[in-house]
Formats: C-alpha cells, structure tokens, sequence
C-alpha cells in the first residue's frame, strides 16, 4: 500500500497497539495532524495545554499500564518543551516515545524558522533518539522505537520526523502475523542493529572528530546506548552465589525499588521475603510492590523514611536490593549507609550494579526471572534473629503524624482514600504533600502510585493523572498536589474540563514552598527566602473558570462535605478540585538532614 509519511505513521501507531496519542499541534506536523483527524475513529488524540504536559500525560499513561505512552509535538519550542517530561520519564525508566516534527531535510543544520537539533538535545535522557532522513525506513524506525522503550530497562525514546517526510510516500505493510517467538527474534535483532549502529556511529564520527573530546564523547555515546540496549543474562553461579548469601544472612533487609513493578514481579518479591522472614522496605518508585499493610513492610527508605526501615538498614547483615538503584535520596551519607551488610543487588540494567554502592554479589538480568531461579535455590524457611527488633522500630512514629490542627495532611489523605475507595491510582506532584501521600495512602496494588521520584518535576501530577485515568477510565484517580506544584501546571485544568475526565484534584495550600520552607525553618534559621507563595490565583475561581466545580476546605467537617460533593461530581464524569487549608509549617518527618547517616533522623521537633 502506498501510503504519505503521514498516515504510515499513524498506521504504525494503530499497528503497535496505540489508542491514544498526547499532543499539541504545529506547523511541521501540520501534515500529522490532518491524518490524525481523517482516522479520528480509530485514533483518540487528546490536546493538551502545553506540550510538557503531553510528555507527562504520555508518561501516567505508561505508568499505570506498563504500556507504551504516545507524545506528539511540533518543532523548535514544542520539541524542547518535551524535554522536561522525557528526563522525568527517563530517571524513572517509564516507556515513553516521544515523537517530534522538524523542518525539511535539506533545512536541516541552517538555523531554519523553528528548527532545534532535539536529537542533540535529548540524548542524555533517552535509551535512543532517531532522526528519519529517509521515508523508506520511518515504519521500520517506529517499530524499533516501541521494541527499545519496552524492552530491558524500560525508558524513553524519541523520533524526530522532518516535514517533508510526512509528505513523501512509500509502501507499508501491517505486522501481521508475528507470535511471541517472532517478536522476540525483532527484539533481539533490533538491539544488535542499534548496538551496531552506536559503534559504527562513535567509530566513523570520531575518526573525523576535531578534538579528543569530540571523539570521548562520541565513544561515551556508544558506551551508554550498549548499556542501557544490552540484553544481560544471568548464570547459574550467580544464582547459586545469591542464594548462599540469603541462606546465611540472619538479619536480612530487603530494599525493594520502581524495578519489581516494571517486571511485575510482586509475587516473587513476597515469597521471597516470607521465605526470609525478612522485613522489606520500599523505595518512593516502588510504593505498590509490596503490600502496605503486611507484616514484613516497614514502609520506604531513605531521607523521609520510616524508623523501622532506616534502623533496619544499619542493623542489617545482608541488605537485598530488588529493582533499586541506591538513589542518595535513599542512601544519605552513602560511606555509612547499610554499613554492617554484605549487599546482594538484583536489577536487569548492568550500569546499576556497584555504580552508587559496591555489590558483593549482583544478579543481572529481568526479575521475575532472576527471583523465581532464586526460589528455587533456598530452603522453605530460614531463620530470622530480627526477633520482633523491627516491629519495636515500627511503633516509633512522629509526633507530627497525629498532631493536632484545624486540617490535617494526615486526615486529608486517610479520608480520601475511604471515601475514594482503595483501588484508586494515586498521582502526586512533587513536595510536601508527595511524601504525605506516600506515608499515609494505602496503595493496595502495583502501578497505583504515580509520582516523579527521580527528576522531581514540579508539575508533573495534572498531566500524568489525565494520561492514568483515559488508560483506566474505570479506576478512580485522584492528584494530591501543592499551591506551589499546580501553579505550575494549571493551565491543563482546560484539558481536563474539555474532555471532562473525572480526575479529583486535592491541593495542600500551606501558602508557601512547604519543602523548601522546612528547611529553612531547621536549617536556616527561619530566613525565609522567597518561599511564601502570598499570590493570586483563588483557586476554587480558577477551577470555575475552566468549567470544574471548587471547593475550599479549612476544618475537618468541611473538607468531609467538600469531598462528599466533589466525588457525587466524579461520579457524574466530571472532574472537581478541593483546595484544603493546612498550617504553613507542617513538617514532613522523619527526616534526614543532608550528609548524616540514614538511621539520625529527626523524628520530631
């Protein structure tokens, strides 16, 4: 079928399974767009308010289904507008392609009208970015963009797309036909050609380098995509080597992180700690991997985490990272951090293994693989000498978490989450409010916990809870967000009360930058530079004029029928917004000041 590049874009979308796409348009896609709008029925697009927010929707999207999400810009300004989203996507290996247009090929390299070299620009936040310079290979490309995003450690990728591309055609023909073997064999065959690629590239291109630099940087280039397209294999000696660390180890800790989602391994991470006996702390990527309310769950690690978890760490004689990557918001003082264990690291992306901490053993390879051969290697039942030390550690709990004021973070949450039910996907932004929802929601499932943990993006949570709710339109979902954050990414509420998707958006309004402002207040003697957020807009009126329904709540009682009403809004398919009133110097706590050793917390103040 001889088909423009336009609709063999489109076609290879619809053909890799993609329902919906995020965008906003331009004068490059232009030719995109009247494709999108012919197949309409068989293509939703959904246009958002800023193309960051495309990035992010894409991302939630992902996110919530472990599906690829779809991002389209324009050129110029609207590549580089993606950027933002792409780096939160990649510092959280979230499968996201991002697809932009460019100015004819032969404009390429001139300084054209909104012409931007996004290939150059994202190459440090994407697994593989491509530029099609030739419509023969743009199908092919596309395919290969989805098989990368998904495979191995999950990530972003990018194609960037020339205008005249879309308007040359070529034949295209569907996948038809290609069972799991088939695909597998694409997969394997798709890594060896970027590899290939890479090397040749760096090699070519650094023969002709001006400098010894350009060359370094080429061959870094080369390095990184091997890393991150590199299909790792575990051995039995690996195996055999883990499960003698895990027979011997007596006060054993599990550090479970974003990985065990991405698998899917759940299952294996619980039999594996009931088999230990171990007790299992959660990174903020991997709220959802192990059920909150077990026995063994001493809640998350690291800077905000719990007594139990960060006491544990320092106690532990084998500490086992499933899916973890040592982040320092984890490890602290990383010189001191689990500092009496011999650490055994689980993870499918070899770059990780030793990069932050030094493994005595690692297991490389997908997950659910590597747990399940590791199961099989240990006894029914070690033996644990935690002797009740954890569940001691567990009773220890900041003052701040039942303190008493007009309105509570603590109620917020727990009287959303039992009026909102506990399926709910739960999306935060970025502060305060973000670690509170991680404390105090009980995610009961995987990809239920939706925030940015590695780039810390302020403003992700409006778009990434759209992208989450049109992929399951049947679970509640529900944006916990700061006065600080939603400023940030207001604007989307247009989106929302176009589409009406029936998002509930909670704002904490302390005010103030209330992360920043506790700092200053333990820190810096309580000099408070420019965190008061004393500033329009009102937001309820915000909501009103955007078509949604506000409500402010400042008490208990209030913020109860301020939800009541919002949710009777939800269930008639529209989304609501409540803004609650808390003290503008609440605390997160625990926490760990900078440079000092995970278990000397400041519990309370």
């Amino acid at each position: 079928m001889l088909y423009s590049g336009a609709r063999i874009l489109i076609e290879t979308l619809i053909d890799e399974g993609v329902d919906t796409i995020f965008g906003y348009p331009g004068g490059q896609v232009i030719n995109i767009y009247d494709e999108i709008y012919k197949q309409q029925d068989r293509i939703r697009h959904i246009l958002v308010s800023h193309e960051q927010h495309a990035a992010h929707a894409a991302d939630g999207y992902a996110r919530s289904t472990g599906r690829v999400g779809v991002c389209l810009a324009t050129s110029g300004p609207g590549a580089t507008n993606l950027v933002t989203g792409i780096a939160t996507a990649y510092m959280d290996s979230s499968p996201v392609v991002a697809i932009t247009g460019n100015v004819a090929v032969p404009l390429l390299g001139k300084d054209s009208f909104q012409e931007v070299d996004i290939a150059g620009v994202t190459m440090p936040v994407v697994k593989h970015n491509w530029i099609v310079k030739d419509i023969r290979e743009l199908a092919e490309i596309l395919r290969e963009a989805f098989i990368v995003a998904q495979t191995g450690r999950p990530g972003p990728v990018l194609i960037d797309i020339p205008k005249d591309i879309t308007i040359q055609s070529a034949e295209w023909e569907p996948r038809r036909g290609r069972g799991k073997k088939a695909r597998r064999l694409e997969v394997s065959q798709t890594a060896d050609r970027i590899l290939a690629a890479a090397g040749a590239e760096a090699g070519e291109a650094g023969a002709e380098a001006e400098s010894e630099a350009e060359a370094a940087a080429l061959s870094a280039r080369a390095r990184r995509l091997e890393e991150r397209n590199e299909r790792p294999t575990f051995g039995a000696e690996d195996i055999e080597r883990a499960a003698e660390l895990l027979a011997s180890s007596r006060r054993p800790l599990i550090y479970a992180g974003g990985g065990v989602i991405s698998s899917g391994a759940e299952s294996e991470l619980v039999q594996l700690a009931e088999k230990l006996n171990a007790p299992v702390a959660l990174s903020l990527m991997g709220i959802g991997a192990f059920p909150r309310d077990h026995r063994l769950c001493t809640g998350l690690i690291g800077m905000h985490g719990t007594v139990a978890s960060n006491k544990a760490v320092q106690k532990a004689d084998l500490l086992v990272a499933v899916g973890a990557r040592f982040s320092d918001r984890v490890t602290s003082r990383a010189d001191q951090f689990a500092k009496n264990a011999k650490i055994l690291h689980f993870d499918i992306d070899p770059a990780e293994i030793n990069k932050n901490i030094s493994a005595g053993a690692a297991v490389i390879g997908d997950l659910r693989a590597t747990l399940k051969e590791t199961l099989k290697k240990l006894p029914p039942q070690t033996v644990s000498a935690w002797n009740g030390e954890v569940d001691r550690w567990k009773t220890e709990q900041p003052k701040a978490h039942r303190r008493k004021t007009a309105l509570h973070p603590r109620f917020v949450i727990e009287e959303t989450a039992r009026l909102l039910g506990y399926d709910a996907i739960v999306v935060t932004d970025v502060g305060q409010h973000q670690i509170w929802a991680a404390q105090f929601y009980p995610v009961t499932r995987p990809r239920s916990f939706i925030t940015s943990g590695g780039l810390g993006t302020m403003g992700f949570g409006l778009g990434a809870a759209e992208g989450a709710k049109l992929a399951n339109p049947k679970r509640p979902t529900v944006l916990f967000t700061g006065d600080g954050s939603f400023r940030m990414n207001c604007l989307e509420l247009a989106t929302l009360g176009a589409y009406r998707i029936p998002i509930l958006i909670v704002i904490f309004n302390n005010g103030v930058l209330g992360m920043v402002r506790q700092w200053q207040n333990l820190f810096f003697e309580q000099r408070y530079a420019e965190t008061v957020l004393d500033r329009p807009p009102d937001f309820v009126k915000l909501a009103e004029a955007y078509g949604l329904r506000g409500f402010r709540a400042e008490d208990e009682p209030s913020f109860t029928a301020a939800l009541e009403s919002a949710l009777a809004d939800i269930a008639a398919g529209k989304p609501a917004l409540i803004e609650a009133i808390i003290d503008q110097d609440e605390m997160v706590l625990p926490m760990v000041p900078g440079g000092k050793p995970v278990d000397e917390q400041i519990v309370n103040t």
